[in-house]
């Protein structure tokens, strides 16, 4: 398995984080020591409004000279976005964003983009919001398809956030380049088997994104009683092999089942220690560490 670095890590996405260009990424990354990235197709970094075909060349040939890999292109979607509007032909537009990310990931050298899925909205139903999302990845292959690239669809957003219901929605898709790009902490949250759903998502399974994490309770005083409630946890970025998501077992029970993909670690939530420069590096540092240990 190969690593490669989300360039989100640094692209200054939450208060406080520090922020560099995608070229000052690139050279970054490569002096860390990963074998490639994957590339936020948003600004701060790649946007598609401001990368033209030359640009997206002049990327490619700063890869080149840092000698990193394009592992992955970060897509940004959410199919079921503005549905109150049918009138506006908002997923025609994530379309015809989603084949220009495919377009450039082609450029680049590289044959992955990382998709999303739907967020719930109180208008579809469990069984309305599946079909928009279907419908559209299947559209969104078959353009991906095109350029020679596969879609890595993300366990991240509500629809598909359960490995079951992630496996079910790639079955429906049905197209041959709409493969799994299953990541471990959801699984966690879920309080599932990790192991086992890696071995099951496996076969599936084109690339996975990782970062650890570790559960902070929180509690509100109430006064009246005396007392406290508590609240939903916190969930809080660690470095890597420090949190509560057993990565060795996830990503041992990923390569028995045939994966041999890149594993990308993400800082893109606020890190225990902040988010300087040094930190940051100190858990992609921890990342790189972490992996050589899996041999």
């Amino acid at each position: 398995m190969k690593t490669a670095l989300h360039t989100v890590s640094y692209a200054g996405v939450w208060p406080g984080q520090a922020r560099l260009t995608l070229s000052e990424t690139i050279t970054h990354a490569a002096k860390l020591g990963f074998d490639g990235l994957m590339i936020m197709a948003k600004r701060p970094h790649l946007s598609v409004l401001d990368f033209d075909n030359a640009a997206v060349l002049a990327i490619k040939n700063e890869l080149d000279q840092a000698g990193l890999a394009v592992a992955c292109l970060a897509a940004y979607n959410n199919f079921s976005a503005d549905v109150a509007h049918p009138d506006i032909p908002i997923n025609e537009m994530q379309l015809a964003y989603l084949t220009r990310c495919a377009e450039i990931t082609s450029l680049l050298g590289g044959d992955i983009v990382r998709v999303f899925t739907a967020y719930q909205d109180a208008s579809l139903t469990d069984l309305a919001l599946r079909d928009r999302v279907v419908t559209n990845l299947k559209e969104a292959a078959r353009r991906a398809a095109d350029q020679g690239c596969t879609l890595a669809v993300q366990n991240h957003h509500d629809c598909g956030a359960h490995w079951q219901m992630l496996l079910d929605l790639i079955t429906d898709v049905a197209e041959p380049n709409c493969r799994a790009g299953f990541d471990a902490w959801a699984p966690t949250l879920h309080g599932d088997d990790i192991v086992a759903a890696a071995r099951a998502m496996a076969p599936h399974t084109i690339q996975t994104i990782v970062a650890d994490y570790v559960y902070r309770k929180r509690f509100s005083y109430l006064p009246q009683l005396v007392n406290y409630q508590e609240q939903p946890p916190l969930v809080q970025a660690v470095p890597m092999g420090e949190g509560m998501v057993d990565y060795p077992g996830f990503l041992s029970a990923l390569r028995d089942g045939g994966f041999d993909g890149y594993v990308i670690y993400e800082m893109c939530s606020p890190l225990r220690g902040g988010g300087s420069l040094e930190n940051l590096d100190h858990y992609a540092q921890a990342f790189l560490n972490f992996m050589k240990t899996l041999g």
